[in-house]
């Protein structure tokens, strides 16, 4: 069993600062945000200063050494404003940070996580093909023995943080899968390695300030010391296990988002007037704002259930994808709802719900769509039966 490396009350101290810095820092400042498709850089640096490009990387390295019980009340937190918040820091803490984390060895680990936890590195998670999204094993970016090293070629797409990285994890095909495994590495590549060239940023419906672009490998020669964990069979096992987590994380952030939609479809409930009467006095919009509230309510229990689980090594496959699958899909009604309870007005460009409506839709495709999450779940319960 995994256990915490922070005690509770320095926790809580922590989940207040970043409570204060989400509200009083960013919150006022998302407009901004939005129309420079950026986050400022004294944002950033307050970010960096207060060890959250590192919050889930063991002290050790760095890092503030959370585990995942305290990692999503973090994430419920930083879901409530612009998504591009945690996106900036969210790749080093996760999907990324977690495979050095879990599976490099001891020289990859000295060579990059305290500056990966620091903020100085920007790592990238590059794992996503044109034609290999949410399961792995369609990969075709290739990685081929040389001497003493290896050369990679390939196209990771959709890739975020990739105008920002210093550092890209790299999941390659070495051989075709075989009795012996999948035959998928996983590889550590500097951005400014020979051969290495990032895409212009990608237009997307929302989330701006989070920057994603395609990435194109050509000839990339890296030595032998960029295998992840010195295995060539790491890289599946590493992809699934970093997904797995992260998909209790981005439950979590889906949580903060409904929340944020909630508070303010209350706000406006009771101000906002129709014929002489506060809109919050009519049953309908009563109903819906139930709808909400409960589906809040569920999604964060069933999170911090999911959390608990994992961390302790209960189950780390089946409650992940439920946790994603009905936090993700609950976040998308809920802002749905809260554009209909401010009616015209939410669908207004400056009003916060017309844009948590945009950047939510999002959380139902990435680390494994909704429909590969009900696969993961149902699949799993029949194997469990029939063993």
């Amino acid at each position: 069993m995994t256990t915490s490396q922070v005690g509770d009350d320095d926790f809580q101290d922590i989940l207040a600062q970043t409570r204060s810095f989400v509200r009083s820092a960013v919150v006022p400042r998302e407009q901004e945000i939005m129309d420079a498709d950026a986050i400022p850089d004294d944002i950033r640096e307050a970010a960096k200063a207060m060890g959250l490009f590192g919050y889930a990387i063991p002290q050790e390295w760095g890092g503030l050494g959370l585990d995942l019980t305290q990692d999503v009340e973090l994430a419920m937190e930083l879901g409530y404003t612009s998504l591009s918040l945690r996106s900036m820091f969210g790749t080093n803490n996760g999907i990324a940070g977690q495979v050095l984390v879990a599976f490099g060895t001891d020289e990859q680990k000295e060579t990059w996580l305290e500056r990966i936890a620091s903020g100085e590195v920007v790592a990238s998670f590059a794992l996503t093909e044109p034609g290999a999204g949410s399961d792995p094993a369609g990969l075709r970016t290739k990685a081929t023995r040389t001497g003493d090293g290896w050369i990679i070629n390939g196209e990771k797409r959709f890739i975020t943080n990739a105008p920002l990285a210093d550092l890209f994890v790299v999941f390659a095909r070495t051989r075709p899968a075989d009795a012996d495994g999948t035959g998928i590495a996983v590889f550590l590549v500097p951005a400014d390695a020979d051969g290495v060239q990032v895409g212009a940023k990608d237009r997307k419906m929302g989330q701006e300030g989070a920057w994603t672009a395609d990435v194109h490998f050509t000839d990339v020669c890296v030595p032998d010391s960029a295998l992840v964990g010195g295995s060539e069979d790491v890289g599946y096992r590493a992809a699934m296990t970093s997904l797995a987590r992260g998909r209790v994380h981005i439950a979590a952030l889906s949580v903060g988002a409904a929340q944020r939609a909630l508070d303010e479809s209350v706000a406006y409930a009771a101000t906002a007037t129709q014929g002489g009467s506060a809109i919050g006095d009519f049953q309908l919009v009563q109903a819906m704002i139930a709808d909400q509230q409960t589906g809040v309510m569920a999604g964060r229990a069933l999170v911090r259930d999911a959390a608990r689980a994992w961390v302790s090594g209960e189950d780390r496959r089946i409650a992940p994808s439920v946790a994603k699958l009905f936090c993700t899909e609950m976040v998308g009604k809920v802002a749905d709802l809260a554009v209909q309870i401010h009616g015209g007005t939410g669908y207004m460009r400056d009003v916060p719900v017309e844009r948590i409506y945009r950047d939510v839709r999002l959380l139902r495709l990435y680390e494994g769509t909704s429909e590969i999450q009900r696969l993961i779940i149902g699949r799993g319960l029949v194997k469990r039966a029939q063993r």
